[in-house]
């Protein structure tokens, strides 16, 4: 390496600060401006703010060709306090960079969909002023992944891990007065929200028991002061993966956390894609992947992880087996997936997890997207339908039920195309981006533990069950409805990037090809304990083969069956109860209401100050406990602070101090006379004064 390579890559890396900061003014000039520019300008602006973003990544990759290991960017001093020191800083090296392109890559492409897609959607929902929000909140969602990315410590870190937090709420929750009850959307963003929580208190505490082991929250002096402390510390270390393992699983949507997840299709399916593939469910991987030190020494939390992951794999598969709502399907597909990659790298096999993550985002990017696009299309078809019924077809209507489409391959061409490619990828077929990172995780686990292998080899046979399932149901056979069959294709703007997400998913294999092992070399220069996992024909090949049963008893149960409106689902007569369970997810969800939401709310209101009417049966609950016991005891400890506390000590010592200070004053006042002669009398005195001490003190 010579000296300019070295003067070229710190001279790229000076510019790091701006994948930052061009997504933050992309979003601040459409605050101040964008609604009186139009959507063109909006869509156009945040787009080419991500597209910009994505040019400093790829300076960033150019720049470490000459400087393997990285540097760390000192953009400004953050926290100061004692001896906690907290910088602004970025950490530029192979792991952050292949984050940094995926993101801004991946979200460049969903961002320009969203043009077209958003165009569409606040003319149905009746709001077209939210065009310009709706991307304010996206380009904020990539700043906020952006500084998850860069960080080179903890705090830092978590900054962007509450942002891409926080933006998950605005975004899933845009449409807040639609859904269920006029209220369904806003309280799909609030489960998020709270379940996320939880997660991130793992993280916290994470975070406070690295910084009282080892006083800094600097990745590289924690992970230097971890290997030298080795065993003396592995108590602490295993406490801190653990809870770096919550988080995760809050962010990653891992068992039990997993819950919050499918609600989030509420979002408009732009939110899907971007929350799905390219940012916050991989911040849980890439988080794990950046404390591979510390998993290293705690063996205990990498085998809870690799259970975890593939124990929620297997989990989540078998729930979208029977689920309806082609976003439903694909989310609790990106479940079982993320329990891939959160196997992978608990068993240490980074490579192979950050691998199925690229590949991941981008047949999931295009499953999600291609599926807006059927959604789109089926509601064009439903509101053609309702025009030409003269506004009497007002009867409820699903354009995200599977039941409801059908026939749509040939009036949806492209759509069908880049679908078909996205479920080849997803299901391991060759050779295509997913077969080569699914394969390689199951190697891992071959190697790791034959159990870890047979959970996620059950959830591989299923993922291309079910995907496959969606296929035929969506775009197989003839048209269930008038809407599917009135259905047509979307413009340009959203088909463009559909095109070139599909091409990715078929050659994203290349990234880590077996005897090339480029990935595997890239990602080694920053995380330690890095293997190159074998090229396994037997595994790959069972593997194969298992995906193409899969798909052929999907071909037999839907591809064949009579498709008219009527037609039942075959595996509720198959399955019976079980399919019941797989279609309800197995009452999770009722069984958090049962164990925490309903006496939670039920402690509330058994708490609450009531002073309405009581009824007969609680007339002495509400008259001696609510209004005597809690409602006396509160306005007597009130009237005790007011009166005792607040007016005979808190007032009379700010009084007294008052006075103190106007009688001092008065007393120095008198020293002012005015008089020139006092004043040098008094200047003489002192010189005096200093005088006879000199004097005494040389003596």
């Amino acid at each position: 390496m010579s000296l300019s390579d070295v003067a070229q890559g710190e001279s790229l890396f000076a510019l790091a600060p701006l994948v930052i900061l061009f997504p933050i003014l992309g979003l601040l000039i459409n605050m101040s401006v964008g609604r009186r520019l139009g959507e063109r300008f909006v869509g156009a602006l945040a787009s080419l703010a991500v597209a910009a973003a994505f040019g400093v990544a790829v300076l960033q990759f150019v720049g470490l060709q000459g400087q393997l290991e990285g540097a760390t960017i000192h953009v400004a001093d953050w926290i100061t306090v004692g001896d906690l020191a907290i910088p602004w800083g970025l950490k530029i090296d192979t792991l952050s960079v292949t984050m940094m392109l995926m993101v801004t890559g991946v979200s460049t492409l969903i961002h320009v969909y969203a043009i077209g897609y958003m165009h569409t959607d606040v003319r149905l929902q009746g709001e077209p002023a939210r065009f310009t929000r709706f991307f304010v909140y996206f380009n904020l969602f990539v700043a906020a992944m952006m500084v998850l990315v860069t960080a080179n410590n903890y705090g830092m870190m978590f900054v962007g891990w509450e942002g891409v937090g926080l933006c998950s709420y605005l975004l899933i929750g845009f449409w807040f007065e639609k859904g269920k009850d006029g209220i369904g959307n806003a309280v799909a963003g609030k489960k998020a929200f709270v379940v996320n929580r939880i997660g991130d208190f793992g993280f916290m505490l994470a975070i406070f028991l690295v910084y009282t082991a080892f006083g800094t929250l600097q990745f590289d002096e924690v992970f230097r002061k971890a290997e030298v402390a080795g065993p003396a510390l592995q108590g602490v270390i295993t406490a801190i993966t653990l809870f770096l393992l919550l988080g995760a699983a809050g962010k990653s949507a891992q068992l039990p956390l997993f819950v919050w997840l499918p609600d989030a299709m509420a979002g408009p399916t732009p939110v899907s894609a971007l929350i799905h593939a390219a940012t916050m469910v991989t911040a849980g991987i890439y988080m794990i992947a950046r404390n591979s030190v510390l998993f290293a020494l705690a063996p205990f939390s990498a085998n809870t992880v690799a259970v975890v992951g593939a124990v929620t794999a297997l989990f989540a598969a078998t729930i979208a087996v029977a689920q309806f709502d082609i976003k439903k399907v694909l989310a609790y597909s990106t479940i079982s997936q993320l329990g891939y990659m959160i196997a992978a790298v608990g068993m240490g096999a980074y490579v192979a997890g950050m691998f199925h993550l690229l590949t991941n985002a981008f047949f999931k990017a295009l499953l999600f997207l291609s599926a807006g696009s059927v959604i789109q299309g089926i509601e064009h078809g439903h509101h053609h339908v309702a025009g030409h019924a003269g506004g009497g077809h007002a009867q409820e209507f699903d354009p995200q039920d599977m039941r409801n489409m059908g026939g749509l391959r040939s009036r949806m061409k492209v759509t069908f195309g880049v679908y078909l490619v996205a479920t080849l990828a997803i299901s391991g077929i060759p050779p295509l981006a997913g077969f080569f990172s699914k394969d390689e995780i199951l190697t891992d686990a071959m190697h790791a533990h034959f159990g870890l292998y047979l959970l996620l080899a059950l959830a591989g046979f299923l993922t291309a069950f079910y995907m496959f399932r969606q296929v035929w149901m969506v775009f197989g056979g003839e048209p269930r409805s008038e809407a599917a069959a009135h259905a047509r294709e979307n413009p340009p703007v959203m088909t463009i990037p559909l095109i070139a997400l599909a091409v990715l998913a078929i050659l994203g294999g290349g990234l880590n090809l077996p005897g090339v092992h480029t990935l595997t070399e890239w990602l080694g220069h920053t995380l330690e304990h890095v293997h190159t996992t074998p090229f396994e024909l037997s595994i790959s090949g069972i593997s194969t083969v298992v995906a193409v049963l899969a798909i052929g008893i999907a071909w037999r149960l839907y591809g064949r069956r009579a498709t008219g409106s009527e037609a039942s689902e075959p595996l509720r007569r198959l399955l019976g109860p079980v399919f019941v369970g797989m279609e309800h997810k197995w009452w999770v969800d009722e069984l958090y209401d049962f164990l925490i939401v309903r006496p939670y709310r039920g402690l509330g209101n058994l708490l609450v100050l009531g002073e309405g009417e009581a009824e007969a049966g609680n007339e002495i609950w509400e008259r001696w406990v609510h209004r005597g016991l809690i409602g006396g005891g509160y306005r007597l400890f009130s009237q005790f602070l007011a009166n005792a506390v607040d007016l005979k000590i808190i007032d009379d010592l700010a009084n007294n101090l008052g006075r103190s200070l106007q009688a001092l004053s008065a007393n120095l006042r008198r020293t002012q006379t005015g008089y020139v002669r006092n004043y040098a009398f008094v200047v003489f005195a002192g010189a005096v004064v200093i005088l006879a001490y000199m004097i005494l003190q040389y003596r």
